[in-house]
């Protein structure tokens, strides 16, 4: 089993990248906001778990080794397929994830595409006494997400979100926009987050 990858990022795609580890190219479906921030030539270490179905062998890579421990947990989740967690790791990020299966958050669950209502609870009850102790990923990373107010950079957010960034990503770049402080008019937020998308 294949349980990490050290290499160079060879190619993007649209959900996946394909990683040249010495000579050779593994792809791999990642979280969107993994994708947001690599680049052709970059050098990578993915966590990674293969998925081994009777027609298809598809590997999966994660940042970190715990946002792949969460993606196993869901996966044990009834109702819960690769495609469904790696779209909740797209949209939220793990630490969101987690937090929202914790505090029973449905509506923020149920906004990911394929996540209906009875999946959403039953990710609640299998997951949150688990995650009520011990949390799988480090917040260090996602902190600025975390503490948005839902309700801040509003009109930002979906200025970012029409021009075609994801939703992690859009919020992450408005996260770091905010650390210059102030309540700073729409434009300027967008002005930020974009040079921040960047990688200004």
């Amino acid at each position: 089993m294949i349980g990490m990858l050290r290499g160079t990022v060879w190619e993007i795609q649209a959900e996946r990248l394909v990683l040249d580890v010495q000579g050779t190219g593994y792809l791999l479906t990642v979280p969107s906001g993994l994708l947001a921030k690599v680049f052709p030539g970059q050098k990578l270490v993915l966590y990674t778990h293969v998925v081994m179905r009777e027609d298809d062998l598809s590997l999966y890579g994660f940042m970190s080794l715990g946002e792949k421990q969460l993606f196993l947990e869901m996966l044990g989740v009834s109702g819960i397929g690769p495609k469904a967690a790696i779209s909740l790791l797209s949209t939220f990020g793990a630490a969101q994830i987690e937090s929202a299966i914790v505090s029973e958050n449905l509506n923020l669950l149920t906004k990911v595409p394929g996540i209906g209502k009875k999946i959403a609870q039953r990710l609640i009850l299998e997951l949150k006494e688990k995650f009520k102790g011990l949390s799988l990923v480090s917040n260090n990373q996602e902190t600025t997400m975390a503490d948005l107010n839902p309700t801040q950079h509003s009109d930002a957010l979906q200025t970012l979100l029409a021009l075609g960034f994801g939703l992690e990503e859009a919020r992450r770049a408005l996260g770091h926009a905010g650390k210059d402080g102030g309540d700073l008019p729409t434009e300027e937020q967008v002005k930020k987050a974009l040079r921040k998308l960047a990688g200004g």
